[in-house]
């Protein structure tokens, strides 16, 4: 029974995190697509199933105003601007779930 307990849990909290990430992504689709399929304002790559640590890694590197790709780093620091850490990791791994 604990076990059963357990997994239900999990898998609950697995959907809350991917109901957060679907929440925040909602400010990205815009650009990049409704599945990140596309390529935001022509100029970026397409985002859908990169690895969860390179999308951290430009998110907090748009964030600190440190990642200029493809001239958009100003863009998108107003938009990762209000983001935390756990947000930012949830929209990471949301992000690489879409294909």
């Amino acid at each position: 029974m604990k076990k059963i307990t357990l997994a239900l849990m999990l898998a609950g909290a697995a959907s809350l995190v991917m109901a957060d990430g679907a929440a925040l992504f909602k400010k990205c689709a815009g650009c990049h697509g409704a599945k990140g399929e596309k390529k935001a304002l022509g100029k970026s790559a397409v985002i859908a199933g990169l690895p969860v640590s390179k999308l951290e890694e430009d998110i907090k590197g748009y964030k600190a105003g440190t990642l200029n790709q493809h001239g958009m780093g100003m863009l998108m620091k107003g938009q990762v601007a209000s983001l935390n850490d756990a947000q930012i990791k949830e929209l990471a791994e949301y992000i690489h779930g879409l294909k």
